[in-house]
């Protein structure tokens, strides 16, 4: 019996498209709950916002408070320090916020992330020292928002096995979109006062806080969102518990006849809320591990590229970047965004059923490499053409191989959810996983960032420390691409 039971925990819980395909090659799509899920991705919009509208202005913030004592060369240390201290503070809760969705419902712990996700923006703008905005962001945002996993697993219980890869095939526009939309907003309303005269230019308030008004409009959209939650996003989960029982730490009352609580049945998928929430060691189990290990490395390659990439576009030509101002970061930036959503939407469903799932993820996963390679072959050219029409070249030949590494993502959020151990613990399955991301994000952006300080510093490794460390991250995201499976595990 004992035996029965860990292979029945060992067993992934969530069935795949292939699965259906294997069982009944006829089956027709469920068409997607769009209400609902239009409403989830609005609600994921906010995240990329919020981190995004920063990354225009962000050097040049922590230029302004002092922190680097006018010394340019250590503005990517700082960077990369608001950036990682944020992501470990969100993997010391995020697994953590996920259980408690698991036992109280899904919406009051969205809403408690929206709230610190507008009020650490809104507090953010107003920031006049480096410790006060990375405290106020840090604390506010990191630690009261567990909001991605726990809207990764309300999609998988809106969708069934005939409409999830559609699902997540569509997921990732929301964060393409907000990481368009948001360096824009950062690059074209930092310091209004200056920019835009004869609209700010008497308002003594956004001269003295020029950095509030691109974080009060992120901080305002999630605002906009948490009324949308409150009333109109479903529950999608049966809570064990109120919020109140569950701070108190009591324990959850059976609900049903016998001491056992009813079944359901969700979206054609049998739900039996007697399967008990699993304790984390339970969840170490080699399909997780390897899902989630993929989720995180890829995860670590694309942060560490992406906290670096606006640091080179600002440092000087002469000091190894490109020189650019923030409106410009901002708009490279968000064509970024732009070119990625449209990617997603284009490739992704044909390269999923022509290459497969895992050879999907490797393509990706290598595409980093040589995108990689470029950055010490714009900053050559620069050095010896200047801005020319050829680095504008090598700039838009990146963004079209970080479009196409961007597909990974997708195929990483159905391999978690289809190694989830029970339905009880998908809300616990995607925590996990985000919170391992959670710390390859706050290893990424201080490592990559400080080893760009380096490079340029001491000219470690003939100033190309960064990028071989980059390229190492790619290639582990690489090798263990190669543990997944063909195709997403079956019951």
């Amino acid at each position: 019996m004992e035996s029965q039971e860990t292979d029945d925990e060992k067993a992934p819980f969530i069935l795949t498209p292939d699965d259906v395909q294997d069982e009944s090659p006829k089956a027709t799509r469920t068409p997607l709950p769009w209400r609902q899920f239009s409403i989830l991705l609005l609600l994921q919009l906010s995240e990329p916002l919020t981190s995004q509208v920063i990354a225009p202005f962000l050097p040049q913030l922590i230029r302004e408070v002092g922190i680097t004592h006018e010394d340019d060369s250590s503005i990517g240390h700082y960077v990369g320090l608001v950036h990682s201290l944020f992501f470990m503070t969100e993997a010391c809760t995020v697994f953590h916020w996920s259980r408690a969705s698991d036992q109280i419902g899904r919406k009051p712990v969205l809403m408690t992330g929206l709230l610190g996700l507008s009020m650490s923006m809104y507090c953010f703008g107003l920031s006049k020292t480096f410790w006060a905005l990375v405290l106020r962001f840090v604390v506010l945002n990191g630690a009261l928002n567990g909001n991605i996993g726990i809207m990764k697993s309300m999609i998988a219980e809106i969708t069934d096995p005939t409409n999830m890869a559609l699902a997540y095939s569509i997921m990732p526009l929301a964060w393409f979109f907000g990481t368009t939309i948001g360096p824009l907003i950062g690059g074209l309303l930092e310091h209004p006062a200056e920019k835009y005269p004869t609209v700010f230019g008497g308002s003594t308030f956004f001269k003295a806080y020029p950095y509030f008004l691109p974080c009060s409009v992120s901080a305002t959209f999630a605002v906009i969102c948490w009324f949308i939650t409150y009333f109109l996003l479903e529950e999608t989960t049966t809570p064990q518990m109120s919020a109140k029982d569950y701070i108190l730490g009591r324990k959850s009352k059976p609900q049903g006849p016998n001491g056992r609580s009813p079944a359901a049945t969700e979206n054609g998928v049998h739900c039996d809320n007697n399967e008990g929430q699993l304790p984390l060691r339970k969840l170490l189990v080699p399909n997780v591990l390897v899902a989630a290990g993929c989720y995180a490395f890829i995860a670590l390659t694309d942060i560490a590229v992406r906290t670096v990439l606006p640091v080179y576009f600002a440092v000087p030509v002469e000091m190894g970047g490109l020189g650019l101002g923030p409106s410009a970061i901002g708009t490279t930036l968000s064509l970024l965004g732009v070119a990625s959503g449209v990617c997603q939407t284009l490739f992704f469903a044909c390269l999923h059923d022509r290459l497969g799932p895992k050879y999907l993820y490797l393509m990706g996963s290598f595409l980093y490499i040589p995108a990689i390679v470029l950055f010490p072959v714009m900053t050559w050219v620069a050095q010896k053409r200047g801005l020319d029409g050829l680095v504008w070249t090598l700039v838009g030949s990146q963004i079209m191989l970080f479009m196409f590494s961007g597909l990974s993502f997708s195929v990483t959020f159905i391999y978690i959810n289809a190694a989830a151990p029970n339905r009880a613990s998908i809300g616990a399955t995607n925590g996990l996983a985000q919170m391992m991301v959670s710390v390859t994000r706050a290893l990424g952006p201080a490592s990559a960032n400080s080893a760009f300080s380096l490079s340029i510093q001491r000219h470690v490794m003939g100033g190309y420390l960064v990028y071989w460390m980059m390229i190492v991250m790619a290639s582990i995201t690489l090798g263990i691409g190669f543990f997944l499976p063909k195709k997403p595990w079956k019951v």
